[in-house]
Parts: C-alpha cells; structure tokens; sequence
C-alpha cells in the first residue's frame, strides 16, 4: 500500500500528485537591479517539479519591498516575463508551483532601496537583525513606521503582484505573513506600538494581514492562495508575547476564507520544534502544510496521523532536485554545500546528482 504522504492531495483549487512540498529557500541569484530571474532559475525549479509542489523563493511584491542583494520581485513586465519560462519548464516536467509575495519591511537596509529610503514597518523599532548587501552581512537600517493613508498603496502592490503572477503562469501564490517580515512585523505585538487601528489589540493588529489577503483573494481566488505564519519563531528580531492569544483568532477568521493551504513553520524557524502549533493546528479545517526539521519518517507519521496535509522540505531540496524519489525508495540524500546557498552561479544550484548517478 502506497503511503499516504505519496498520494495525491488538492490543496484549494491546486491538484497535487503528492504532498510533499519544496519549501520556499532565498538562494541570492537573480539580476540585482532589476529582480529578473535567469534561466538557471528555471532549470533549478525544474529539476524539483517531482515535488506536489514547489514554492519559490520569495519574491518582492515592490522595489520597497527588498531585503536582501539578487532576491527576485514580481512587480514589473521583466520580471513577469523571466518567471515565465520558469513556469513553462515546471509544468513541462508535469510540476505545479506557486509563488511567495514577499514584503521584507524592516529587515533591510537603505543601500538596498529606492534612493536610498529607509525601509518601512509597523513602528519605527530597529529589528536586530541583519541582511545580505553588497557590502557582506550588515546591521539592517531603523526603519520608519508606515503611515496610516500610505497603507493602502502597500495592500495594493500585493494584488498588482498577485495579478502578476497570474501573468507569469504560475498555479498560485503564497503571502509570506511569517519570519518576521512585514506582515508579521504589524501581527506581533514586539514590533508593533502604533497608536491607530493597526495597533493595540489582536483584531488591529491583525487589520493589515486581512486587508493584503482580502486584496490578493480579490485579484485571484481564495483557492489558488496560501499564507505562511509562524506563530512561535523569534527569527529576524521578531517577538509576540502570547503567540496562541495572537494567533488562535487569526487563524479562525483565516479559515473562512477557504484558502488553498496554511503553510505553518512548527516552532523555531530552521530551529526547535517547540510551541503549540498543534493546539493551533485545530482551529484550521483546510489544507495544512507542515515545515520545520522534517525528515523521512516524521513525514510520514505526522501525514498518516492526520497532523498535516502536506509537509514542505527546505534544504533538502538545495542537494537533492529528486527528494521525492529518494524519500520514496528511502534511499539517502546528498548533503548540501553550504558554501554555495547564497549568491553564485549554477554550483550547488543545478548541478547536484540524481538518484541514478550519484
């Protein structure tokens, strides 16, 4: 009997032919000024399409939204364009993919943006964090707080980029509300002190994660949209002082939506798998994707068990194009070479060997 977590699954309107799921991971290789992904990208996404599904790595819904040097965006013409070929090679090998709209608000720095700006955020608190720029890892830049009437331009720059996606082929997007990025920096209460209706309680809190996915289910249909949270990770300066306060709200009034997944990072991002996500796990009825510190047999329990729909892979897949097949046969994986996870060209990108050659 074949084991359930490769069995087919749909996840919204996405038909998958497995639920396994390669998890979004910033490799640093497109164009810097411009945000085109190359045709490497589509080789790289290509070679994983064996995956239920692939999420890119995050791409930046505006020029304001960058965090970090040769991260992609999916905001202009050329970029729609580039993400088009990589859509055509993924669905030519029979993948489904989706992309991650991505924000980075505070966790940048001023070398990386528009003249020089400083980036923006729910308040004006310094992250503590740092980012990848031309000049190595530095401290990223005080951030302003965004002001009330600016709002509305942001939320609008997720549909355009929705809209875009749409545009460049891709099967769905995923809003990246985790990591301590924009949305997320307005959710939890150590990054936000406003004083308005984006601040306070867990409802004003939580008002700017529902205006961007009201304006992305707005410009594609709730069950071609995934949302990634990550209640209990402290990753990028990011704190909450009652994580299941917070989220048991927003995940109930997120399950209304009927959205295509919720894509939870169980515990510390890359790190422990500690917090109540579970308990926070009941209080979702659609499709749930799992992600943090999976390996071959925790998948298939937890999948068995009912604990999780899907369960995304990170860097598994940075070494290993054919996870799926190596998770099948149980076969062992390569190791990846860390070295070559950030920035480069096509080594430790599109050259690490299948099951049949290695």
């Amino acid at each position: 009997m074949t084991e359930t977590l490769f069995t087919p699954h749909k996840a919204g309107n996405i038909a998958l032919k497995n639920r396994i799921v390669m998890a979004p991971l910033t490799r640093n290789r497109a164009d810097d000024t411009t945000g085109v992904v190359f045709d490497r990208h589509a080789e790289y996404y290509a070679q994983r399409a064996s995956a239920g599904l692939l999420i890119t790595e995050g791409a930046q819904i505006s020029a304001e939204g960058k965090g970090y040097i040769q991260t992609p965006g999916i905001h202009t013409p050329e970029q729609v364009a580039a993400w088009r070929k990589v859509t055509d090679a993924v669905h030519a090998r029979g993948g489904k993919i989706v992309i991650q709209l991505w924000h980075v608000g505070r966790i940048s720095h001023t070398s990386l943006l528009p003249g020089g700006q400083a980036p923006v955020s729910a308040s004006a608190i310094a992250a503590k964090a740092k980012t990848f720029t031309h000049a190595g890892f530095e401290n990223t830049s005080e951030p302003r707080a965004l002001e009330a009437d600016e709002i509305a331009r942001v939320v609008a720059d997720y549909a355009h980029a929705t809209r875009c996606a749409r545009e460049a082929g891709f099967d769905g997007v995923e809003i990246h509300a985790a990591n301590g990025y924009l949305v997320e920096q307005f959710l939890k209460d150590g990054s936000n002190r406003r004083q308005d209706a984006y601040g306070g309680s867990v409802e004003n809190r939580a008002r700017f994660l529902f205006e961007v996915v009201d304006a992305v289910v707005g410009a594609w249909d709730a069950g071609h949209v995934g949302i990634r949270l990550s209640p209990f990770s402290d990753v990028n300066g990011i704190s909450d002082s009652d994580p299941i306060a917070t989220y048991t709200p927003v995940i109930e009034r997120l399950d209304t939506y009927g959205l295509a997944y919720l894509h939870m990072v169980e515990g510390q991002t890359g790190g422990a798998r500690e917090g109540a996500f579970d308990d926070l796990r009941q209080h979702w009825t659609g499709t749930y994707m799992g992600n943090n510190g999976y390996d071959r047999t925790s998948a298939l329990e937890r999948v068995e068990m009912g604990a999780v729909d899907l369960v995304a892979f990170g860097r598994p897949y940075i070494a290993n194009p054919d996870l799926v097949a190596r998770l099948t046969a149980d076969a062992p994986l390569n190791a990846g070479d860390t070295a070559t996870y950030y920035g480069g060209g096509d080594e430790g990108y599109t050259d690490y060997p299948v099951l049949q050659t290695a």
